[in-house]
């Protein structure tokens, strides 16, 4: 019998949600997961799956039943003609990569942080940049799903597509995701080239740029013009690496969080702090290479909020501008660095923001020096309207203040998503707050 765990809190990695579950369950197995959800339908409990809580809004927060799948983490079957890999739901990206590694295989985009499950990145429609590859979740060609009466559900293109075409960006309201098939590559190095240049040249040479670099990607520092443009290329090289730790912590880390902790007292600090940083540790080329999931993830040292929104890749010139006429216009309103803008293939998948059309994405952030928050209601709202404007869909892990009316217009097929989700939990036992203003 499984066993639940009480009195345990839950917070997300960067400490702006948490939630007190009434039962915490570590499942090892497809009957345990089963059995919690008897008890949640016996005694009419709300159920959420979370994975590595790197989810910076509360889509993953339930005061109901919350099931850790972090036990449920093999790999369980390899087949290297296909160059596919199958896997249990709760498996880390970052346990997986050295086992693709033995195989000579490898996930052909990744995002930034790997400490994150497969079933957690697919659900929430993790993304990385580079205009020929998909959000992380094209990559899945099969999965396993338990609904909420305890059915398990094969999906695919060839069995239950319409289930396939869902639950492959399924927020977790479809129900609990066991295993994951994932189509592979052959492993292969990355050579990342940054170097410096300006929002003017690069917004003019949009295109050039995106033939030029299969994984590219650039930072704007607000307040400024500009920009450190970055390259992800297939090499032979050797592995080698631009880190240093004086750079990269005393100066990128240490320092710097102390001036954004200054400069909560002092905001007109913000614009000074961006310019001075571009100039120490981005105003020269760098390069380096490594395995392909070296490269693709890094280190993410501040807590801090975020939003990022996709909108038509063809609208990224228009929108990036009045952003930054935006910052302009009210000096008030200040922005940390980077806006990092990134690139990513449209999809067919029914609630991912890239369905249907190529899409740039416009991430904001805002650092939380000491755990300090910072005010930034005025370019979070400034920020939405633009992206909005601009036909603009929200990362669904991150914060937003969408509610169904929008998502309505935002997405096509999104009254197709809700039949889908009403028909496999139709009690709605996978429904939390953030998924009710999602809904209703």
């Amino acid at each position: 019998m499984v066993h639940g765990y009480k009195g345990v809190q839950f917070q997300n990695w960067a400490k702006t949600y948490g939630c007190s579950p009434e039962v915490y369950y570590q499942p090892t197995s497809v009957e345990e997961v089963r059995e919690v959800l008897a008890l949640a339908r016996e005694q009419k409990k709300k159920v959420k799956v979370v994975g590595g809580g790197h989810s910076p809004s509360d889509i993953a927060c339930t005061d109901g039943f919350m099931i850790h799948m972090g036990k449920m983490n093999r790999v369980l079957q390899v087949d290297k003609e296909k160059k596919q890999v199958t896997v249990e739901a709760g498996i880390l990206l970052a346990d997986l990569h050295p086992q693709l590694d033995e195989h000579g295989l490898a996930m052909s985009n990744l995002g930034a942080v790997s400490d994150v499950t497969v079933a957690g990145v697919i659900g929430s429609g993790t993304h990385n940049t580079g205009i020929k590859h998909g959000i992380l979740a094209t990559q899945v060609v099969a999965l396993t799903l338990m609904t909420a009466d305890g059915e398990v559900l094969e999906c695919s293109e060839s069995r239950n597509a319409d289930v396939f075409q869902a639950a492959r960006v399924h927020l977790g309201c479809l129900g609990i995701i066991l295993t994951v098939t994932l189509q592979c590559v052959p492993q292969f190095h990355l050579q990342e080239t940054s170097f410096p240049s300006t929002l003017k040249e690069v917004l003019d040479n949009l295109d050039s740029h995106l033939k030029r670099s299969e994984y590219f990607r650039f930072l704007w520092f607000p307040h400024t013009e500009n920009v450190s443009i970055i390259y992800q290329d297939h090499t032979n090289k050797a592995p080698s690496s631009a880190s240093n730790w004086f750079w990269d912590y005393a100066i990128g880390f240490y320092l710097l969080e102390f001036l954004l902790w200054t400069s909560t007292y002092l905001p007109c600090l913000v614009g000074w702090i961006n310019r001075f940083f571009f100039w120490m540790l981005f105003n020269c080329k760098k390069e380096s290479s490594n395995l392909s999931h070296k490269i693709f993830t890094y280190e993410c040292r501040f807590k801090q909020h975020v939003q990022d929104w996709a909108i038509p890749r063809e609208k990224t010139k228009e929108a990036l501008l009045e952003l930054k006429a935006m910052l302009e216009a009210h000096p008030k309103v200040v922005a940390h660095y980077p806006v990092e803008v990134r690139f990513t293939r449209g999809d067919d998948i029914l609630l991912s923001p890239c369905f249907q059309r190529d899409s740039c994405y416009m991430n904001i952030i805002m650092y939380r020096p000491y755990g300090k928050d910072v005010p930034r209601l005025d370019y979070w709202l400034a920020y939405e309207t633009i992206m909005k404007k601009f036909g603009g869909r929200p990362h669904w892990a991150k914060a937003h203040n969408c509610t169904r009316k929008d998502f309505e217009e935002m997405y096509p097929t999104f009254h197709k998503f809700c039949d889908i989700r009403e028909k496999l939990d139709p009690t709605g036992m996978f429904l939390n707050s953030y998924l009710e203003k999602v809904f209703y």
